[in-house]
C-alpha cells in the first residue's frame, strides 16, 4: 500500500492513467500491487486459523466462543469492505488518490502494531513440519519398537481415526532401514495417512464450493450490467449501480448478529439438530447454497420484468431498487455457505494441516471466478450463433439476461443436490 501510494505521488500521475508502459510510476504501482497479492496469500489463510486457535475446543465455554469467533471474523471483513466502499471512496473523489491510498496504509501499519502488542497473550500452536512431508525424526526416536498403533501421539496431540475402506492400512510394528527413515516419501506413519484420508474425504464438498462461488461471482459482474439499463434516479439522487454492491456488506452486518445472536439460540432450543451451535457446518454450508438459489431466482424474475417493461415501452422504467432484494440475499448466503465453509475446513483439518485447508477454501473463490468467466464466454458463443444477437449483447434491451440467470438459478440447484448427497456420505473425523 505504501507503494502504490508513492506511485500515485509522482507528478501528473492521476489514478489508472498515468501508468505509461516502461515508466517508473508503473513500475512503483505494479510492484504495490504484487507485493499486495503476496501479503494476502499470507494473511487469508492464516488469520482465520490463528484467531481460532485462541480457543480451547477442550473447555465447553471456549469452544461456542470459537464458533461465535467465525461469524464476528466475516462481521469485521465486511465493516472493512463497507467503509473501503463507501467513505474511503468519498476521500478519493474529494482528496485524490493520494489522499485515498494512504488511508489503507495508515490502517494497516496500525494492524501491524496492534497484532505485535497483543503478541504476548497469543495462544501459539507448536509448528509440526511440512504438512505435506513431515519430518520423520521422532520415527528414529522409537528404539523400543514401539509402533505407532501402540503409541498414538507422534506428532500431533490428537489422533485422527477416519472410516475410508478404500484407503485403509493395516499397522504393525516395522523395523526400517537407514535409507527408509532418510526418505519421507518411503516411510509414512499412520496419523500421516489418516490426514491424508480427512483431505480425500473432503474434496467432494470442496468441489460444491466451486459452483456457488461461480454463481456469487455475478453480483460484480452481469448483477451491475442488469443495473445499468434500469432508472437509476430515486428522487434527486441517482445511484449508480456500482454502488448498490454496498448492499452486500450492510446485509451481511445485518445477518452476522441474527444468525449468532438469534438463530443459533433458537436452533439449541427446538433441539432441531442436537449441535451446540445450532447448525452443523454443513449444514450452514447447505442453507447457503440455498439462498444462492434464491438469489439467481430473484435476479431472474426482476429481469424478465424489466425486458417485458423495457420492450413494451422503448425503455427500462424500473428502478433500480428493485436489484436491493438479490444483493441482500447474497448478504445472507455469503453469511451461511461462506462462514459455514470457513468453520468445516478448519473443524474438520488436521491440526497441522488447517491453514493448508484454509486455502484449500480460499481457492474455490479463485476458480469459481474462471469458472464464471467460462460460463458466460460459453453461453455468449453457444447463443449468438446463426448471426443471432445472444443472451447477453451489448445492449441487453436485445438479449434474454434472464434466461442466463435461471440457467445459472438451475446450476446452482443442481449443485444443491449434489452437495446434500456429498454431506450424507461424508463421516466426520473422530479424535481419540
Amino acid at each position: 500500500m505504501a507503494a502504490m501510494s508513492i506511485s500515485a505521488s509522482f507528478p501528473t500521475c492521476a489514478g489508472p492513467d498515468c501508468l505509461q508502459d516502461g515508466s517508473s510510476k508503473s513500475f512503483v504501482f505494479f510492484l504495490g500491487l504484487y507485493m499486495m497479492a503476496i501479503g494476502a496469500g499470507g494473511i487469508k489463510p492464516c488469520v482465520s486459523s490463528f484467531g481460532a486457535d485462541q480457543f480451547d475446543d477442550s473447555i465447553p465455554a471456549e469452544r461456542l466462543k470459537k464458533d461465535s469467533f467465525f461469524n464476528w471474523f466475516f462481521f469485521t471483513i465486511f465493516i472493512g469492505s463497507f467503509v473501503s466502499g463507501t467513505a474511503v471512496v468519498w476521500v478519493q473523489d474529494h482528496y485524490g488518490w493520494v489522499v485515498d491510498l494512504g488511508i489503507p496504509t495508515l490502517f494497516i501499519a496500525f494492524a501491524i502494531s496492534s497484532f505485535i502488542l497483543g503478541s504476548g497473550s497469543y495462544r501459539v500452536q507448536k509448528p509440526l513440519g511440512s504438512p505435506i512431508v513431515r519430518s520423520r525424526s521422532s520415527l528414529q526416536q522409537l528404539a523400543s519398537g514401539l509402533s505407532e498403533c501402540r503409541k498414538m501421539i507422534l506428532f500431533s496431540t490428537r489422533h485422527l481415526r477416519t472410516h475410508r475402506w478404500w484407503m485403509s492400512i493395516n499397522c504393525s510394528i516395522h523395523q526400517s532401514s537407514d535409507d527408509e527413515l532418510a526418505d519421507p516419501w518411503r516411510l509414512c506413519t499412520v496419523t500421516q495417512v489418516e490426514e491424508l484420508k480427512v483431505i480425500v474425504g473432503m474434496l467432494p464438498i470442496w468441489a460444491t464450493g466451486i459452483v456457488y462461488f461461480s454463481v456469487l461471482a455475478q453480483f460484480s459482474s452481469t448483477f451491475l450490467e442488469q443495473g445499468r439499463t434500469m432508472n437509476k434516479q430515486v428522487g434527486a439522487f441517482a445511484i449508480p449501480p456500482a454502488s448498490l454492491a454496498s448492499f452486500d456488506a450492510v446485509s451481511v452486518i445485518f445477518w452476522v448478529p441474527v444468525y449468532d445472536r438469534v438463530i443459533v439460540p433458537a436452533a439449541r432450543r427446538l433441539t432441531v439438530t442436537g449441535k451446540e451451535r445450532g447448525l452443523s457446518e454443513l449444514q450452514r454450508f447447505g442453507a447457503g447454497l440455498l439462498l444462492s438459489v434464491l438469489v439467481m431466482t430473484a435476479a431472474a424474475l426482476v429481469e424478465t420484468r424489466r425486458l417485458a417493461l423495457a420492450r413494451g415501452e422503448g425503455l427500462s422504467s424500473m428502478s433500480i431498487l428493485w436489484q436491493v432484494p438479490q444483493y441482500f440475499l447474497v448478504g445472507a448466503s455469503v453469511v451461511f455457505a461462506c462462514v459455514g465453509q470457513t468453520e468445516f475446513f478448519y473443524n474438520e483439518a488436521p491440526p497441522s494441516m488447517r491453514s493448508l485447508c484454509s486455502v484449500l477454501a480460499l481457492l474455490t473463490v479463485a476458480i469459481g471466478s474462471y469458472l464464471s468467466s467460462l460460463v458466460v464466454t460459453a453461453v455468449a458463443w453457444l447463443t449468438t450463433r446463426g448471426g443471432e444477437p445472444g443472451w447477453m449483447p451489448d445492449d441487453l434491451n436485445e438479449g434474454h439476461l434472464d434466461r442466463f440467470f435461471w440457467l445459472l438459478a438451475a446450476m446452482s440447484a443442481l449443485n444443491l443436490a449434489v452437495f446434500v448427497c456429498c454431506a450424507r456420505r461424508y463421516n466426520g473425523k473422530n479424535v481419540y
